[in-house]
């Protein structure tokens, strides 16, 4: 039996951040939508010793080897249900490596659920949430819904969040940009924001544009700092008719333009293509309830 699990892109339309707590990690808040058409895909099947391909657009430069969330996340199931590690699994990586849109998380989420039915442990989304907290913070909020959710703690307290669907653009210029420096530069620059209540009724899209828009991301202007070609990409989306929100996804380097309709996604989409080839570029459905 092979098994093929959708990796869906995490965009995080509002970030708050507050100051590190006393263990160095910071609190935050988040709403975060999934994208149902712009993702990675991990497929496994039985075999006789557990083994990682890497096909893909951004299959290059991934180490198929322990280091790899996959792997990791295959020997930490391997463990935990007591089942041999054997299996054979093929991730299919569409999205940019370390682009702030949860590609290493939602791959390591979609391996636990690929190879929870190929090892027939039967076990429920709550607790392969539970171990998917062992591999990252904000590996459980795969589990907590495939249309939008609301993360606070560290990332790894996750809730359905009520939302309408978005049609967007998602670029990249294909810039590394670290996400510990960016915390690093946030906390220089003394930012935090005091986390309070979240709106949970986003029933229309004038409601969640606006809540997005008065929420923004707290990490946009460190990041900025450290990779200034963010301001030339939300310049350029701003500058597109079809979009009426431009925002920065998690620690970046990915920007999404929420825009009025499918085809204005696209037409956004094909304008960004045209004016900066080099760059990643992706039409995509953002959340719904």
């Amino acid at each position: 039996m092979s098994v093929r699990v959708f990796a869906p892109a995490k965009i995080n339309l509002t970030l708050r951040v507050g100051r590190p707590r006393a263990d160095g990690l910071h609190p935050l808040q988040s709403v975060v939508a999934f994208a149902a058409d712009a993702g990675d895909y991990v497929e496994a099947t039985p075999a006789e010793h557990l083994s990682l391909r890497i096909t893909g657009t951004f299959a290059e430069g991934l180490a198929a080897d322990e280091s790899n969330l996959v792997l990791r996340a295959a020997r930490t199931l391997a463990d935990a249900a007591g089942k041999p590690a054997k299996a054979a699994i093929t991730l299919e990586k569409n999205l940019p490596v370390a682009s702030g849109i949860g590609g290493g998380s939602a791959d390591a989420a979609a391996t636990l659920q690929a190879l929870n039915q190929v090892w027939g442990i039967g076990w429920s989304a709550p607790q392969l949430a539970a171990l998917g907290a062992q591999l990252g913070a904000d590996v459980p909020v795969f589990f907590s819904s495939q249309r939008a959710a609301l993360m606070t703690g560290i990332g790894e307290i996750c809730e359905p969040f009520e939302a309408p669907e978005f049609d967007a653009v998602l670029v990249n210029p294909l810039t590394h940009l670290p996400t510990p420096e960016v915390y690093r530069r946030f906390d220089q620059m003394q930012l935090g924001s005091v986390l309070a209540g979240v709106e949970r009724n986003w029933t229309t899209r004038e409601a969640a544009l606006n809540a997005i828009a008065a929420a923004g991301n707290d990490l946009f202007a460190p990041a900025r700092v450290l990779a200034p070609v963010l301001d030339e990409m939300a310049s350029l989306l701003r500058a597109r008719p079809q979009v009426q929100y431009v925002g920065l996804s998690g620690s970046g380097a990915t920007m999404f333009g929420l825009c009025n309709d499918r085809a204005g996604a696209e037409s956004a989409a094909n304008e960004m293509k045209r004016l900066r080839p080099a760059w990643w570029v992706q039409p995509a459905r953002l959340g719904g309830a």
